[in-house]
């Protein structure tokens, strides 16, 4: 540490940093091109739009250009030569970096993160507890991992951890993108007082020109690898025709004509539209705004007006203006006609709501192997960016290779239950298998309290790529938008979909580089995947709670007449007990959607036990456990195992008691040792549940067909299920079995059904259950 403090010591006054013709190549292409930039001290902003070369400029300060680059010319940090140092090395000599999208640990607290940072920093003013006190949102979540912090914290957290190294220089890469409104003030303010302190100088690369005018002394505007101009942060605020000219803000005055106005035909017109936020009810309406207001006012990033409530005023003819634009031209646009402009506003203005609030707070994560579909994951990132919608790309690469994504593959894969050893065997069958439980998790962090920000989930692959990220839709709650672009999206895809609402694209070619087939589909995927996060629908107006009940064919009456007495106070979900149908109703439970379930039919248990084809898995029934919903169930149709067409019953089955359904549903009667079986399996599942349960065994059957006279009537059979059930119920408090003589379809049965659900439904703490349903 000692000759750490002596190499920053003798380095010589003057710039803190000297660009001097600075040339970066990747290689064939030039993306710096001759940029020289000084920094004497307090704040320089670089701006310009994507892939100007800004986060190249980054990365050449800092030493992170990738080996395949070449840089040639002169970075001078104090006068000495830092181009082509390490970045370790570079950060010795006092680069402080703070980069683009944070790139927190993820599993690291924040203590973690600060206390690993000055370990290996220079001693100086900027401490742990300094970063506290200046902090201290971040000592309030001191304790809590970085997967559990919003962008806000996230960010405040790069910043401080970048400052624990007492840097003489803090570079900054784009440090308010995809922040909300509010903490883009927290951000500017703070970076305001850095830039006053004449310890550290600030070189800020930014998109947002009102962020960059109120922070920065200097901004410096990038076009195509070049510095095209730097000047004073002040003279360009006030020089609107310069930023229209440098990076495209259009004023009246860019639209005016030499010839005079005529009047127009009221369908050549132009009609003049306001966009605003809710809320913004100080806004000047069009006819009481001054000229020069509604002229410069462009929607638009670079507005320096207002960089966080941006409004426009765009003559579109008869059609208001598309958000998904970006802004468009300004006032004046060309006719239809194409020829002159005007300035006539003919009707009242109308005031157009932009969600722009609804998307600040969520990002789209875009998931997949970078290393074999890197190309269309970016290219994915690039159309739902233009949307406007702020992303997240995570690497579930197993290969091993370089990724360049947001979040590391081995980032994700920390988030297995054996650590990252478990997923990168070398092994692909393992490796694939392990990063699909790994991402499974990964995901479900994100849904944490405090971190939130997950609006919806895209990828795009093969067979591989989408069982991956498929397992962690499947995980995600309904109604949180999933898509995924599949090559195998034409076939079955309930092994993929199960019972979640994923929307399978199919890819028509295969997710093997862009063409004019993929770049369609992909660009479609992007724009449905951005309009569901832009338009979410919030929940239902309803005051009434919902409820799940199963049902089949040979249990409607009963189902039925429980809906009819229930409707008026609950919303009523029926699903059909097919397998999917029983899942499709646990994952809103689990999602939360559910405030209660009367499981009427749950002969899906047959089937997994028999070997049937409308099994729900073993893994039903558990939803009820994990969630101590209140719970209300039977032994409908219990009675059957379900086949399709009469010849495809196993051979094994054939002299058993068969019935024909209809022509393509086959249904076999359940023998006594078998409904021992099921009745194992359902009371192992109800002595697990501490949510308030009654479960009912019918005697006089548990079916349309398993009464007197009908094909499935077989007493010893119901009386082994029943007995096996009994014996094992564990009954308490909260847990009770009621046995009655009642037709499970007569409407007795329905009656009890319901004054059971009425009373589980009012046990306390059912309530908030109630509530979030």
């Amino acid at each position: 540490m000692a000759w750490f403090s002596r190499k920053r010591a003798s380095h010589s006054s003057g710039a803190v940093l000297r660009i001097e013709n600075l040339d970066v190549y990747y290689g064939r292409a030039h993306a710096l091109q001759g940029v020289s930039l000084t920094l004497e001290h307090g704040a320089v902003a670089v701006i310009g739009r994507n892939g100007m070369g800004k986060t190249t400029l980054c990365n050449a300060i800092t030493g992170l250009l990738p080996a395949s680059s070449t840089a040639r010319g002169s970075v001078l940090l104090g006068g000495e030569e830092i181009l082509g140092l390490a970045p370790h090395a570079i950060t010795e000599r006092g680069v402080g970096y703070v980069p683009q999208g944070r790139r927190v640990w993820q599993s690291l607290s924040v203590d973690e993160h600060l206390r690993l940072a000055a370990q290996g920093a220079a001693r100086g003013a900027w401490t742990v507890d300094r970063v506290y006190r200046t902090f201290p949102r971040l000592a309030e979540r001191r304790g809590n991992g970085g997967a559990e912090l919003s962008g806000g914290e996230q960010q405040m957290l790069a910043i401080a951890r970048a400052l624990l190294f007492n840097p003489r220089l803090l570079v900054m890469d784009e440090p308010t993108e995809g922040l909300a409104p509010v903490i883009v003030q927290q951000v500017i303010e703070m970076l305001r007082t850095l830039a006053h302190d004449d310890k550290i100088a600030v070189l800020l690369i930014e998109q947002n020109l009102g962020v960059a005018i109120e922070v920065a002394d200097t901004v410096a505007v990038m076009m195509n690898g070049r510095i095209a101009l730097a000047l004073p942060a002040s003279e360009l605020a006030s020089d609107l025709e310069l930023q229209q000219r440098l990076l495209g803000v259009r004023t009246v005055a860019d639209e005016e004509v030499a010839q005079p106005l005529r009047a127009a035909p009221e369908s050549e017109q132009t009609r003049v539209y306001t966009i605003k936020r809710a809320g913004d009810d100080d806004l000047p309406s069009a006819e009481t705004a001054a000229p020069s207001e509604r002229s410069t006012r462009g929607f638009t990033r670079w507005n320096s007006g207002d960089p966080y409530s941006p409004v426009v005023a765009q003559p579109t003819g008869t059609n208001p203006p598309s958000p998904a634009s970006g802004g468009g031209a300004g006032v004046g646009a060309q006719s239809a006609e194409g020829g002159g402009h005007s300035e006539i506003v003919t009707r009242p203005a109308r005031v157009l709501e932009f969600p722009v609030s609804a998307t600040v707070d969520r990002a789209a994560y875009i998931a997949g192997t970078f290393d074999t579909k890197g190309r269309e994951l970016f290219y994915l990132k690039s159309c739902l960016e233009k949307l406007g919608v702020r992303t997240v790309t995570v690497d579930l690469s197993t290969s091993g290779a370089t990724s360049t994504a947001n979040v590391h593959p081995r980032e994700v894969a920390r988030f297995h239950p054996q650590g990252e050893r478990a997923v990168f065997t070398g092994d692909r069958g393992s490796a694939v298998t392990a990063m699909g439980l790994a991402f499974e998790r990964f995901v479900q962090s994100r849904l944490l309290a405090g971190r939130r920000d997950l609006g919806g989930l895209i990828s795009a692959g093969g067979s591989g790529g989408t069982a991956l990220a498929t397992q962690a839709m499947r995980g995600l709650p309904i109604g949180l938008p999933k898509v995924m672009v599949s090559s195998v999206a034409s076939g079955d895809v309930r092994p993929y979909v199960g019972p979640s609402d994923i929307c399978m694209m199919y890819s028509v070619t295969d997710v093997s580089g862009i063409n004019r087939i993929s770049e369609k589909v992909l660009a479609n995927a992007a724009h449905a995947l951005a309009g569901m996060i832009t338009h979410a629908k919030s929940a239902s107006s309803t005051s009434k709670s919902a409820i799940g009940l199963t049902m089949f064919g040979v249990t409607t009456s009963c189902v039925q007449a429980v809906t009819k007495q229930l409707q008026d106070e609950y919303d009523c979900l029926v699903f059909h007990a097919t397998g999917t149908g029983g899942q499709s109703m646990e994952k809103l439970v689990d999602s939360g959607l559910l405030s209660g379930v009367i499981d009427v039919t749950t002969t899906e248990v047959c089937d997994e036990i028999v070997g049937g084809v409308l099994s729900a898995g073993p893994e039903r029934l558990d939803a009820m456990v994990r969630t101590r919903v209140p719970y209300v169930a039977s032994c409908g149709a219990l009675d059957m195992v379900n086949f399709w067409a009469m010849d495809t019953v196993p051979a094994r089955f054939k002299d058993r008691n068969l019935y024909k359904h209809n022509p393509n549903v086959s249904l076999m009667r359940t023998t006594v040792e078998e409904n021992k079986a099921i009745g194992a399996f359902i009371v192992a599942k109800l002595n697990r549940m501490e949510g308030p349960v009654r479960f009912v065994l019918p005697e006089g059957g548990v079916s349309a067909l398993d009464a007197p006279g009908k094909v499935f009537w077989d007493p010893a059979a119901d009386k082994a299920l029943f007995a096996t059930i009994e014996a094992g119920f564990k009954a308490g408090p909260n847990r009770k079995l009621i046995r009655t003589p009642l037709h499970i379809n007569d409407p007795q049965f329905a009656d009890l059904l319901v004054a059971l659900y009425r009373d589980v439904a009012a046990t306390p703490g059912t309530n908030a259950l109630r509530a979030r349903a």
